[in-house]
């Protein structure tokens, strides 16, 4: 059994991107976007649920704009463009759960830019099926 208590995972985690759990079918990260950061505009071809722990910042999905807080769950279904930004002055603290994985299990990244470069190079591929 894997437990967590997430919020707290997710509050301590300093890493733009930490891969905590790979399953088959899903996969949980958490992130820590930094003031004034953002995911960057991006399409998957997975589902992803975001659930936010702490800051404010603005969730981008298929060109419509909400306001983002501790408490709000996001849905960005497969295909959709999409992108997270903090517009607060602290760090935005979310967990996320992809559908299938996106990341290579275990994968952390410790800002944006390590995590593009990762991506760019092909180091951080799902596992496969």
């Amino acid at each position: 059994m894997e437990h967590f208590t997430i919020a707290t995972v997710a509050e301590q985690s300093p890493d733009f991107r930490r891969v905590l759990w790979t399953g088959k079918h899903t996969q949980l990260v958490v992130m820590t976007i930094p003031s004034g950061g953002e995911i960057g505009e991006e399409v998957h071809e997975v589902d992803q649920i975001l659930t936010f722990v702490s800051g404010v910042g603005k969730a981008i999905i298929s060109g419509q704009t909400r306001k983002v807080a501790q408490g709000d769950l996001v849905v960005v279904p497969a295909g959709r463009k999409h992108n997270f930004l903090n517009d607060g002055p602290n760090p935005l603290v979310l967990y996320t759960v992809y559908g299938p994985p996106e990341h290579a299990d275990g994968a952390v990244h410790k800002t944006k830019e390590e995590a593009d470069a990762a991506e760019e190079a092909g180091q951080d591929e799902p596992p496969s099926a």
